[in-house]
């Protein structure tokens, strides 16, 4: 009789076990990995990007124009091996988007500098791309390349985020359900009230700004909003005309970094988040920062859509140019809020670190409950007017 060493027997069952899971992870037709495979892992190099700050180089090649011809299966294997001929067995090569882009992924550089590495691996790429294949299949080939932390491009006109490595952020951000569809009910209905509500203060406080100050009544400034979008923030001028935005940028600079900024008025060695005797704020301006007053223009933002009632502060971009990349994570899943969590617990009173803490806390627990009981929360943090400059 046949004896079976059982340890043997269990250690070809995993093995089976994990062939037929690995199976599973490929299309194939093309011998690619899945969609939803290579897009987890991506998040996950992201965030191990993230920590370490080493980079991520993402190829995209879109090959929707060959996709849509007939017979196109045989040319996309070509493609796929083309592009398989060129790359490093450590490297990652799946479908981005399903029949649509396929996605390569450039996770180890030993090379110095780095972006030099970065610059080859893409030049041998495109080299190999156009030497396998018939130029007519090049012409039609779209190939992209995205390099994660990105570098900021301050002529972008509507980005300060690259949506393509966060596909886990956009998915959600365009799913469609009941609670996501609860809050923007909420958010039109509460901004609708809030104008209604106090009325009265937008006759009032542009009379007086018009008194006490020359320039307009509105003060509009560029924000940076979920995904890195931007949008035109508005609030009532609390502040002269022709200001030199230098000292907020050394003063935000300063505390994004770690570095000791402590109140002037009560010697506090308390952070604050806001220079608090700013000698750009008039008399005026002063009284509605310290009521929060001069927020009420942004219900217009969030029956805009660019905000909403609860959510993170929207940054300025040239803050936003001082986040680390962790900070970053406090603009995708959510709208920028007129109040928050931050708001209503520490407020100008904590550190930067500490108040993405809070922001990320928030995202992370979500509820329509919790919306609920930060705008309960916010009348008395205003009556309070801690951390309020």
């Amino acid at each position: 009789m046949k004896t079976v060493n059982v340890q043997e027997k269990s250690e070809n069952d995993i093995y089976k076990k994990s062939d037929n899971i690995f199976y599973e992870l490929i299309d194939k037709n093309y011998d690619l990995y899945i969609e939803d495979y290579f897009n987890k892992i991506l998040c996950l190099e992201r965030k191990r990007s993230e920590r370490t700050h080493k980079p991520i180089l993402l190829m995209l090649l879109n090959i929707e124009k060959i996709a849509a011809e007939n017979g196109s299966e045989r040319t996309i294997r070509d493609i796929v091996k083309s592009l398989t001929s060129s790359i490093r067995e450590v490297d990652l090569c799946g479908w981005y988007e399903r029949g649509a882009v396929i996605g390569v992924m450039f996770t180890v550089f030993s090379e110095d500098p780095v972006w030099d590495a970065i610059e080859a691996i893409a030049s041998k790429v495109k080299v190999n791309i156009a030497r396998n294949l018939p130029p007519a299949v090049v012409s039609k080939l779209e190939i992209m390349f995205h390099v994660f932390p990105e570098k900021f491009d301050k002529q972008k006109p509507k980005n300060y985020l690259n949506p393509t490595f966060y596909p886990d952020m956009a998915k959600l951000a365009t799913e469609t359900n009941m609670a996501t569809v609860m809050k923007r009910v909420m958010d039109v209905v509460g901004s609708i009230v809030g104008l209604i509500l106090f009325s009265p203060f937008f006759i009032t406080i542009p009379l007086i700004i018009k008194i006490t100050s020359p320039g307009p009544v509105l003060f509009r400034q560029e924000r940076v909003g979920q995904f890195g979008r931007r949008f035109t923030f508005l609030k009532f001028r609390s502040m002269h005309m022709n200001n030199d935005d230098r000292i907020h940028r050394e003063f935000l600079k300063q505390f994004i970094s770690g570095g000791k900024v402590t109140t002037a008025e009560d010697g506090d060695a308390a952070p604050v988040f806001k220079i608090t005797n700013d000698p750009r704020i008039t008399s005026f301006g002063r009284f509605i920062r310290k009521s929060s007053l001069d927020e009420l223009p942004q219900f217009i933002n969030v029956l805009k859509g660019d905000m909403s009632l609860v959510g993170p502060r929207p940054p300025i971009p040239y803050e936003f140019e001082d986040y680390d990349i962790w900070h970053r994570y406090r603009l995708l899943k959510m709208k920028p809020g007129i109040t928050g969590l931050w708001q209503v617990t520490g407020r100008s009173t904590t550190t930067f670190d500490s108040m993405v803490r809070l922001d990320i806390n928030y995202i992370k627990n979500w509820s329509l409950w919790l919306d609920i009981k930060i705008l309960c929360l916010t009348p008395f943090a205003v009556f309070k007017c801690r951390g309020a400059y």
